[in-house]
């Protein structure tokens, strides 16, 4: 709540002190750039903006990713303030001198280039796994949405934002039961880390059986987490299978899950 007030505070100061020192340089706060005929439109497409780009963060808030509520809502925000600014920003400019040409999806296409950065932030790789390009993926999205949102197109924008959250919430659903219940059959093996990885993997390609994912955690100075994802349409013999890896010099510990 200190935060709060004392951040509002220096917003209010920094506003006074350019508005004295506007007045004893005979300018003057021209405050009808604040209040004109598009005000409201402005307000409402960035309000707009940031409800659409806030249900897509919301989601991926409760979700607990590296790109939550906030970024989502900043992106969404930014995107639509960058088209009003294209679209409305250089009229008087424009105005004075016919003779120029000006394309309004100038700015609006290095928008969607530069938000590259921000989603190659949320993707984290570790060994195999690739975490974080839905994320990315929806940061990428919410940016053309900010965009749409500040040319107009309302109907276009609200209709995607469905048609993502349909895409993170209910197809997320289907694919882990329609897809990744089919096919996850996972192996936890905890090594020591002086055994050679490819002594564990060696034994799965002894069995002719596909490794789907690899992932590899460190547990302590020690040991190490080996996570094998196999296909589960294959055929084997599971206890085979462990049996073959816990008797692995190096091999701490040998569990399924499927």
């Amino acid at each position: 709540m200190i935060e709060n007030q004392e951040f509002i505070l220096l917003v209010f100061s920094i506003f006074t002190l350019m508005n004295i020192y506007m007045k004893k340089g005979g300018v003057g706060v021209n405050w009808s750039y604040f209040f004109h005929d598009d005000i409201l439109l402005f307000i409402f497409r960035l309000f707009f903006a940031l409800v659409l780009s806030g249900l897509i963060g919301f989601e991926r808030e409760v979700k607990n990713h590296s790109a939550g509520f906030r970024t989502h809502i900043l992106v969404g925000v930014g995107a639509c303030m960058m088209m009003l600014l294209s679209l409305y920003g250089f009229e008087s400019f424009l105005g004075q001198y016919e003779e120029v040409r000006f394309d309004p999806a100038r700015i609006p296409s290095y928008v969607i280039s530069g938000i590259g950065f921000l989603g190659a932030g949320t993707i984290i790789v570790n060994g195999m796994t690739i975490r974080g390009l839905t994320t990315a993926a929806s940061i990428w999205t919410v940016a053309g949405i900010g965009l749409v949102v500040g040319a107009g197109m309302y109907d276009v924008a609200t209709v995607t934002t469905i048609f993502v959250l349909m895409s993170l919430v209910f197809l997320n659903k289907v694919e882990k039961e329609k897809f990744n219940g089919n096919r996850k059959n996972i192996f936890h093996i905890t090594i020591r880390k002086d055994l050679q990885l490819n002594r564990v993997l060696y034994v799965f390609e002894q069995m002719d059986l596909k490794v789907r994912k690899l992932d590899i955690v460190a547990l302590d100075d020690e040991q190490k987490r080996v996570v094998v994802e196999l296909n589960k349409k294959q055929d084997f013999d599971r206890s085979l299978l462990i049996h073959e890896l816990s008797v692995l010099d190096g091999v701490e510990e040998c569990g399924h899950q499927s």
